[in-house]
């Protein structure tokens, strides 16, 4: 069966990858490979993320993305598709009392009702990912689509690919309790579990086209 695989990144990340540091070299084609069985024939990976900005606490975190993502630029069959992060600074409610970090902050001053905070919301992934999957689906592009994701923003693009496009849509959830509307949807669900993401690294270096070769980050080893 042809098979397109389409990963809501940062999804994946803040499900799986963030708390296993050891495990972020990955791998998407090769994760799908190992979840999926013998019948996929995986023609290409949908890989949908956004460039994250240096901030104070991690200014290190955008140059371990870019070696990340010509990492994945190595491998034929995944093409990147980057949206965008939009900041603001909207005003917003505390909670009532206010909670802060660390544990065992006292408040000692009369709490505002309203703070600014600096908000970053991360844009067109979700619209990319739903837009393709419909567009591959009217198109026959393939047999199987296969979404990486718990977001259920993607609810109505995987029914309208399965219900009117004729189309079989399978989920690989990165969490133990998959959001019941995705499932609702999906003609098959399948759980990825950290020994997956394990059998699923690059080496260390990838070997990039031009002959150039591409380190893991020390941070994740």
């Amino acid at each position: 069966m042809r098979t397109i695989v389409y990963i809501d990144g940062f999804n994946l990340y803040y499900r799986m990858l963030k708390s296993r540091p050891s495990m972020k070299w990955l791998n998407p084609l090769s994760l799908a490979s190992e979840v999926l069985d013998a019948s996929h024939r995986i023609t290409r990976v949908n890989y949908y993320i956004a460039r994250v900005s240096a901030r104070a606490h991690d200014p290190g975190a955008p140059p371990r993305q870019a070696t990340y993502l010509n990492a994945l630029a190595s491998v034929p069959e995944i093409a990147i598709h980057e949206g965008s992060f939009m900041t603001s600074e909207p005003w917003m409610p505390l909670t009532v009392p206010p909670q802060a970090k660390p544990d065992g902050y006292l408040w000692t001053l009369p709490a505002p009702a309203m703070v600014r905070v600096i908000k970053s919301e991360e844009k067109g992934s979700d619209v990319n990912l739903g837009a393709h999957l419909v567009r591959d689906a009217f198109t026959d592009a393939f047999d199987v689509g296969v979404v990486i994701t718990n977001d259920s923003d993607l609810v109505e693009p995987i029914r309208i690919a399965v219900t009117e496009a004729g189309k079989r849509v399978g989920l690989l959830v990165p969490v133990k309790y998959p959001t019941q509307s995705l499932m609702n949807v999906a003609s098959f669900y399948l759980r990825l579990r950290p020994g997956h993401l394990a059998r699923a690294q690059f080496p260390d270096p990838v070997l990039a086209a031009d002959g150039s070769s591409i380190a893991k980050p020390p941070s994740w080893a």
